[in-house]
């Protein structure tokens, strides 16, 4: 262990923080750094730089323990940087189109601009237009992702305004947390929060009293986490997707699909559920993206088989109107395996693998045809990793892909450039 992975490790521990947890990394130069398919050439980030949370254009933030790094010419140099004690659990980060970085702690959000020299802390604004603070931690309770997300992309245009909305991917090896969608329409100076879920008791304290639990109390919808947020601008409407499994809780089931309507005028927000259904189901998913109007996503299924005889799994496109209707999908891949995140910049899918259930070590499916050919990859080099986070192509064509052992460690940042 080097003296950076040393003080990594130390800073989580005397934390008492779970995940997303701190890997050692392997040495520049080792054999399976660099290397190519038939579709991409791949790199890993060089092991001595800092973590490579994520990118837009030729903007980068890097981390490390008690510093972050900002660099311009895509990870090549880091032209500013400043002290931040917490930096190692950095697990959210966006960078808005007017220069500023919105980025994220387990429990705490913050606005930086764009030379690092000011970073403020933002206290996000609830549903009730009141200060929304995460829970009160008991003694010994590890703390849970308020602002992690699975997705690459959490900024759209909307109607020539960008806004920044995502959902947290939560309640996996830690404390209990709720389900929300968060957004900023005003370049990162407010954070606020669009949908909140309501109160799953599988997801709380057993013992908790009623002003004790996360979540809505007044909503009736539950999930353990969200898997993705997109936007349709044909109907200009937000999408977001939930899960995770079936349990006897007498609460409903925790797979959804909701349809948001964002009023500006008012800066007020109507979800409906388009469509709820149990784990195995193409209804558990992930990866959602719109192109050309059309709905495009990855199944997630699983759960027991005694549901269904088989697992109800691939990749999938439709009209956002036959969401409901499984016979007007259209099946793109007839994935094996359960997948959880997806990647679409202009004709190019990107699609890793889930390691923790797929037999591949590092598998990659690549379509730069909106799924009319594939390329199925797996680059067994880099050992058993899980691919998220796929932030689009930086300015020198680079996909960036957040790789994790056993789903929740943060392991490796896996580059990939699509051949011509």
């Amino acid at each position: 262990m080097n003296r950076r992975q040393f003080f990594t490790a130390s800073s989580l521990a005397t934390a008492g923080l779970l995940a997303p947890s701190v890997l050692p990394r392997r040495a520049i130069g080792e054999d399976g750094d660099t290397g190519e398919t038939e579709h991409f050439h791949y790199r890993l980030a060089p092991a001595d730089g800092p973590w490579i949370d994520t990118q837009r254009g030729s903007r980068s933030l890097g981390t490390r323990e008690g510093k972050i790094y900002l660099s311009e010419d895509n990870s090549k140099t880091w032209v500013h940087e400043a002290d931040f004690a917490d930096a190692v659990n950095i697990h959210f980060s966006s960078f808005l189109e007017n220069g500023r970085l919105i980025f994220a702690t387990q429990r705490k959000i913050y606005s930086a601009n764009e030379d690092l020299s000011e970073i403020r802390e933002i206290t996000v604004t609830g549903l009730d237009g009141k200060p929304y603070h995460p829970h009160k931690l008991r003694e010994g309770e590890k703390p849970g992702w308020y602002f992690y997300s699975l997705d690459g992309i959490h900024t759209f245009d909307v109607k020539g305004k960008e806004i920044l909305i995502w959902g947290n991917y939560c309640n996996v090896g830690t404390g209990p947390v709720p389900s929300n969608v968060y957004y900023s329409v005003d370049g990162g100076e407010t954070i606020k929060i669009a949908y909140e879920f309501g109160q799953n008791p599988a997801f709380n304290h057993k013992d908790a009293k009623p002003e004790e639990m996360v979540g809505n109390p007044d909503n009736p919808v539950v999930c353990r986490h969200i898997h993705s947020v997109t936007y349709n601008p044909v109907e200009d409407a937000f999408y977001a997707c939930s899960g995770d499994i079936d349990r006897k809780i007498g609460m409903g089931l925790e797979c959804h699909w909701l349809r948001g309507k964002y009023d500006a005028d008012a800066d007020t927000w109507d979800w409906k559920v388009v469509v709820s259904s149990d784990a195995n189901s193409r209804f558990k998913t992930g990866g959602m993206n719109f192109v050309d109007g059309k709905i495009y996503w990855v199944a997630d299924a699983n759960g027991p088989k005694t549901i269904r005889e088989v697992y109800d799994r691939g990749i999938f496109r439709c009209k956002p109107e036959d969401i409901p209707d499984k016979s007007k999908h259209e099946l793109l891949f007839p994935a094996k395996w359960e997948m959880a995140v997806m990647t679409i910049h202009e004709n190019t899918m990107v699609v890793p693998r889930y390691g923790n259930a797929d037999p591949a070590d590092c598998g990659i499916l690549v379509s730069p045809d909106l799924g009319k050919t594939w390329g199925n990859y797996d680059l067994k080099q880099f050992g058993d990793r899980s691919g998220v986070r796929v932030n689009p192509p930086n300015d020198e064509g680079w996909y960036r892909i957040q790789l994790m052992e056993r789903w929740i460690n943060n392991a490796e940042i896996l580059f990939i450039k699509m051949k011509s």
